[in-house]
């Protein structure tokens, strides 16, 4: 019987960008070393039924459990070694994971970001590796191999035999009896193994792929891990990407996540690749990262040649909180570029982060109406980590914030926020996901921020005080009314996420509702805009229909007021035109997804 190496994480979701990727690249590293071993790789994921809503206790000795057995009979004989990869979110858990295994007289490696970041602080590994675990593991199993058994804890014979390879162990600061691995030197982009090309990561399990081109990023942002890295990027071979996307297409991936943090730092690679993209995976969408400062043109138009969305790090727009976390930022340019993106039709997106040194809530709220103002497809609203091994964590006491202990080490307070502005921060935060994201109301939110004469933040602030108010009673599955910072993070449908947006805009703009002791109106400027429903109505409710054929590939039917034709033109832009000025066409619509795209067949009502 082959001995074994167990490469195991856990992920925090079932998703396609909780793919076990840090976990198998070892696993593959390995494979690619030891013919002699059989390497497994175990992930499963906090949403399984034997882990939600269980301690981290409890997940830990489930996870330990469920790692034997899948390591099949005579496991705790047959395994040489459990590596973990560690992360922030799984962090509590498989340190626990970890002495659960190591007191049963399992070897137990441990490295990934949060290992890297400090690695004194875990106590759940009798190795601990920092750096790059491709590197680090095989060449600690192969000392390990070597050595015999009492040899382990004779630290001086790995830096004998590895120091010309910067590689060298040494006793942990605080835990004396776990050992800290560091291999300084990164390996080449040629001499990373794929775990997809050797069969380590199995497409057919998941929904999509997490996909590397190069390592690393040309910038140093103080809350990244990159802050302290090399600031160069190593790029995978052409080759190895040509082999994984004609697997791709072989395995009809449906999408891919680029982790390429920049992934336009350079033009014309980044010109080459998405050819090659809509060349060899045509039906396959792919989700990129990039920098607004590097779009133009040509790029925007490439874009547009192969199914896909773009994500941008906005943060913040306010241009002395990014200089203060070693950011970069031209708000003009950033308009022209990303107007650029509007104009040629490509999906994007942006990201911002609350709790940022030198912010505070208001500014946070100018930065979303700033966001929303360029009609992204998606807003993604994060608060800040503290991540140990970033220069921001080096800064924090400097910057004053206050900040988690533990992971996820979220910001508590700063000079700027305090923790009761940091609530409203994350509520408003929460909304923005309920309605406009989950809403899907990219087609029609600027219209009626427009036609409210209202900001985008204030309306979410109102949308959260009617939905905390008894006027809401939305419960999802019959269950207890949930927060709104729940909802957020709740699996809701379209459906029950467009009819709260239906009863929410029926109170607002019929001139506001009560919440507790105060009113709340629609607007403070206009009153009652009662003549706006039925157009914000049907423009909800058939551009609602659309996302879902064109999401779900099902068909729709719907009655409307107007004709859906006249609320696909550019008139319907402007509701408050639209409203005073289209004709009503009450008719029966029926939608579905046709080999051309989106259309439908319309029946005026009273007619057979």
């Amino acid at each position: 019987m082959k001995e074994k190496i167990v490469c195991a994480t856990l992920l925090v979701e079932k998703s396609p960008q909780a793919l076990p990727l840090g976990a198998a690249c070892v696993a593959s590293s390995i494979k690619s070393r030891f013919k002699n071993l059989e390497v497994l790789l175990f992930s499963p994921t906090m949403e399984d039924s034997e882990y939600f809503g269980k301690s981290d206790v409890k997940k830990a000795n489930i996870f330990a459990e469920n790692l034997l057995e899948f390591a099949g009979v005579d496991a705790e004989n047959s395994i040489k070694a459990v590596c973990l990869s560690v992360y922030v979110w799984n962090r509590l858990v498989l340190e626990k994971v970890g002495l659960s295994l190591m007191e049963k007289g399992i070897l137990v490696i441990a490295g990934g970001p949060e290992i890297t970041a400090n690695p004194d602080s875990f106590v759940g590994a009798d190795f601990v590796v920092s750096g790059e675990g491709e590197a680090a593991v095989p060449l600690l199993l192969e000392k390990l191999e070597k050595s015999s058994k009492s040899g382990i804890d004779d630290t001086s014979i790995f830096e004998k035999d590895f120091a010309e390879e910067a590689f060298f162990v040494e006793k942990s600061k605080y835990h004396p009896e776990t050992k800290k691995v560091f291999y300084k030197k990164s390996l080449a982009g040629e001499d990373l193994t794929s775990p997809y090309l050797d069969g380590t990561l199995d497409l057919s399990k998941y929904e999509g792929a997490l996909w590397e081109l190069a390592r690393g990023c040309p910038f140093k942002c103080s809350y990244c891990y990159e802050s302290k890295g090399e600031k160069k990027v190593r790029l995978l071979p052409m080759e190895r990407i040509e082999k994984e996307l004609k697997l791709f297409a072989e395995k009809d991936v449906p999408q891919v996540f680029v982790l390429d943090p920049t992934y336009n730092a350079n033009k014309e690679r980044a010109l080459s690749l998405l050819k090659m993209m809509a060349k060899i995976t045509s039906n396959t969408f792919y989700y990129f990262e990039a920098r607004a400062e590097f779009i133009d043109r040509q790029i925007a138009k490439a874009f547009t040649k192969l199914p896909c969305a773009v994500q941008f790090g906005l943060q913040s727009s306010d241009e002395e909180v990014l200089k203060k976390v070693n950011r970069s930022f031209n708000k003009a340019q950033f308009v022209k570029n990303i107007n650029i993106l509007n104009q040629e039709g490509v999906i994007f997106g942006f990201d911002l982060i609350y709790g940022l040194p030198g912010d505070n809530l208001s500014g946070f709220c100018n930065s979303i109406d700033f966001a929303l103002n360029l009609m992204p497809n998606n807003l993604e609203l994060f608060c800040l980590s503290v991540l140990r091994g970033t220069d921001l964590f080096d800064d924090a006491k400097g910057y004053g914030l206050v900040f988690q202990e533990e992971a996820p080490y979220h910001v508590i307070e700063t000079p700027g926020f305090s923790k009761d502005d940091m609530k409203k921060a994350a509520k408003v935060s929460a909304a923005c996901n309920v309605f406009y994201n989950k809403g899907r109301a990219v087609p029609w939110f600027a219209s009626l921020m427009k036609a409210l004469q209202i900001k985008p933040s204030k309306f979410f602030k109102d949308f959260i005080a009617w939905y905390e108010s008894k006027k809401c009673n939305f419960a999802p599955k019959n269950e207890k009314k949930l927060s709104i910072e729940e909802l957020s993070l709740a699996c809701v449908s379209h459906k029950e996420v467009e009819k709260l947006q239906l009863d929410f805009l029926r109170d607002y703009l019929d001139g506001g509702f009560s919440s507790g002791n105060s009113s709340v109106k629609s607007s403070g400027k206009t009153g009652k805009k009662q003549y706006l429903l039925p157009t914000v109505e049907n423009l909800i409710r058939f551009n609602g229909a659309i996302s879902r054929v064109t999401a779900d590939g099902t068909k729709e039917k719907l009655s409307l007021a107007f004709h859906p034709d006249d609320l696909a033109s550019p008139y319907a832009a402007d509701m408050v035109f639209f409203a005073k000025n289209c004709s009503r066409f009450g008719c029966e619509v029926a939608i579905e997804m046709g080999s051309q795209g989106i259309w439908w067949q319309v029946k005026e009502k009273g007619k057979r």
